[in-house]
């Protein structure tokens, strides 16, 4: 007895066609790969391996202790300033890593993405993955160190870290995307997101408090500085752990849950635009590439 044929899927698909973010996450088990991959290169030829992401920041914290806030007095101006400081470097350098290795990213791979076709945006997703892997270690050290100090976690205080943490990634990972689809065809983009990067640590209240922002610029460009997303994620972060220390006398951002949610608006309309327009740039990649 003869079996008739299945019935054929009429539906056409554009090879190579891709859904974009969401293609990344149903190819999950490849993003992982890749992840192990770039964490095992950073540790390669190492003796102490992941030790060094733990030695660096605690060596960063004696050196802001003794040369700022002892030598300098800056423990005198803000209470705690080692860890306000180290707390704030945390959040940007999360960013900063994420941002820069997410647009050298597809530059970086050029030979796979020429090769083979998967998700472009797997590598930028994945740059923002590993440096929060990286970071982990640092927030760690920067706990230990606030527990060391009298300090005691909070759900709300542990809900700002994490709430700062996926505003920097929607951030990073959207301007990865974007300026790693047109560091593709003109390379000048590395160089601009270099500026911003070195830009990014003064640009929010990293080395200062915002009320020195706030006594010396209009109210409508000081607005503007606190609706930068990274303003708002660092904040959270001194919110998280610094605020928490001495509550009385440290004054978080004003309306700060306000300007978080913003904050988190704008990282996302930052990543659909970094979607939108690596997704228009990715049939070039792999000529110009």
């Amino acid at each position: 007895m003869s079996h008739a044929p299945a019935p054929l899927d009429q539906r056409m698909i554009q090879p190579g066609a891709s859904t974009g973010l969401f293609d990344v996450f149903r190819r999950r088990y490849l993003l992982s790969l890749i992840v192990r991959k770039e964490v095992g290169i950073r540790y390669r030829g190492s003796v102490l391996g992941w030790l060094w992401s733990y030695v660096k920041p605690l060596i960063q914290f004696l050196v802001f202790f003794f040369a700022l806030g002892v030598f300098l007095r800056l423990n005198d101006s803000i209470e705690y300033y080692p860890l306000y400081l180290l707390s704030g470097i945390t959040a940007v350098t999360f960013f900063n890593e994420s941002f820069s290795n997410a647009t050298k990213s597809l530059v970086e791979n050029a030979a796979l993405i020429k090769k083979i076709y998967f998700p472009r945006q797997m590598f930028p997703i994945a740059s923002t993955m590993v440096a929060a892997i990286n970071t982990v270690p640092q927030i760690i050290v920067v706990i230990v160190i606030a527990l060391f100090f009298g300090w005691s976690p909070t759900f709300i205080g542990v809900g700002a870290l994490l709430f700062g943490l996926v505003i920097i990634a929607l951030l990073a990972t959207g301007l990865g995307m974007l300026f790693g689809a047109v560091n593709v065809t003109f390379r000048d983009a590395q160089s601009f997101v270099e500026i911003i990067v070195m830009v990014s640590v003064w640009a929010s209240p990293v080395m200062y408090q915002w009320q020195m922002v706030a006594t010396k610029v209009p109210d409508w460009l000081f607005q503007l500085y606190a609706l930068n997303p990274i303003t708002g994620a660092v904040e959270l972060f001194h919110f998280g752990i610094w605020h928490a220390l001495d509550p009385a006398n440290a004054q978080p951002l004003p309306s700060l849950w306000v300007h978080a949610l913003v904050a988190l608006a704008v990282s996302i309309v930052f990543l659909i635009i970094g979607e939108l327009v690596f997704r228009r740039l990715e049939g070039r990649f792999a000529q110009d590439l």
